[in-house]
C-alpha cells in the first residue's frame, strides 16, 4: 500500500492527452468517469510543456498516450513528488498493461479509491545526458528488431516474428563495439529491461513485478559470423538456452568504448550514445495509481 490521495469523481487529477496518439475515445470515457478532473488534450510537441504547467496545479498528474507520453509524464512526476495516473492510448502501452490497466473503467477505480504502488524507474547516463526509462533500454539494433517483430507478429506468429525480424535487420546493420567488462566486444544489441521480463528471446515480453530492484540486461555477441549469430540467437528462444545469448540481473551496469553513432534508446525513443554508459535504478521511486485487485 503506498500512500496518494484518494480522488473522489476526479478532484484534483489533471490528465493531460497526447491527442498525436489518437484515441480520443479514451478522453471522453474518462470524463465521464472522473468528471471532476481536469483533461488537457495536446499534440505530441507541447506534451511536455502541458504536463509541466499541469503538475503546478495537479495533486495527481495524468497521463493518454503510449510508452513516450509515459516516459514524459514520469519524469514530471518524479521531479515535481507526484502521483502518477497512466491511460494507455498510443501504439505501444506496454507499462499500463504491465501495471494491469487496459481500459478508462480500471484506472478510475484506482483514482478515486487511492489504491496505488511504488515502481522502479530504471535510469541511464551517457555523453553528459541523464534519463530514465519504465520499460526498456537498448544500445544497437534492438529498435529496429522490435520494430520489424511488432511488423510481423500479425502474420505469421511470435516465434517466428523474432526471426524474420533478425534475418532482415542482418541484411541492413552490422555490430557495434564497446567494452564490457573491460573487454572490447563485437555486439548485435544489448538490452536492459527496467526489472525482469518473463518472456526471454530477443525482444522484451510482459513483466510480473515493477519493483523488484533489477535490471534485466541481456546480450547477442557478435563473434565470428556475426549475422549468423544474430539469426541463430532468434531461433534459439529463451536466453538461458542459448550459447548466442548472455543474460544477467544486475542492479548496475557500466560499459565503455561505445562506437561513434552507436543508437541508443529508451521506451521508444531514440538518439545517439556517448563514449560511455551506466545504468542504474530508483527503487520504488515512482507511485502510481493502480488497482489493488485486478
Amino acid at each position: 500500500m503506498v500512500d496518494v490521495p484518494a480522488l473522489p469523481r476526479g478532484h484534483g487529477l489533471v490528465m493531460v492527452v497526447n491527442q498525436g496518439a489518437g484515441t480520443p475515445e479514451k478522453a471522453r470515457a474518462l470524463r465521464e468517469l472522473l468528471p471532476e478532473a481536469e483533461v488537457v488534450e495536446c499534440r505530441g510537441e507541447r506534451l511536455v510543456t502541458e504536463l509541466e504547467k499541469a503538475a503546478g496545479r495537479a495533486l495527481a498528474l495524468g497521463v493518454c498516450g503510449g510508452d513516450g507520453s509515459v516516459n514524459a509524464a514520469a519524469g514530471v512526476a518524479l521531479r515535481n513528488g507526484l502521483p502518477l495516473a497512466v491511460l494507455p492510448g498510443g501504439t505501444l502501452n506496454h507499462f499500463a498493461y504491465d501495471l494491469g490497466i487496459e481500459d478508462p473503467k480500471e484506472l478510475c477505480r484506482a483514482v478515486e479509491a487511492g489504491d496505488a504502488v511504488a515502481v522502479d524507474v530504471g535510469r541511464f547516463h551517457s555523453g553528459g545526458r541523464t534519463g530514465h526509462f519504465l520499460n526498456t533500454f537498448s544500445l544497437g539494433v534492438y529498435p529496429e528488431l522490435v520494430r520489424e517483430r511488432e511488423r510481423w507478429s500479425g502474420r505469421v506468429g511470435g516465434r517466428l516474428a523474432d526471426v524474420v525480424a533478425a534475418a532482415r535487420v542482418r541484411r541492413r546493420d552490422h555490430p557495434l563495439e564497446a567494452v564490457v567488462e573491460g573487454e572490447r566486444r563485437p555486439l548485435w544489441l544489448l538490452f536492459a529491461g527496467n526489472c525482469t521480463y518473463r518472456r526471454m528471446g530477443l525482444t522484451g515480453g510482459r513483466r510480473a513485478d515493477l519493483a523488484d530492484g533489477l535490471l534485466d540486461v541481456r546480450a547477442v555477441h557478435g563473434g565470428r559470423g556475426p549475422g549468423f549469430r544474430l539469426v541463430a540467437a532468434a531461433l534459439a528462444g529463451p536466453l538461458t538456452r542459448s550459447p548466442f545469448h548472455a543474460a544477467v540481473r544486475v542492479q548496475r551496469l557500466r560499459i565503455g568504448g561505445i562506437s561513434p553513432g552507436t543508437p541508443l534508446a529508451f521506451d521508444g525513443e531514440v538518439t545517439d550514445a556517448g563514449p560511455s554508459l551506466e545504468l542504474d535504478k530508483l527503487h520504488e521511486g515512482l507511485r502510481v495509481y493502480r488497482p489493488l485487485t485486478l
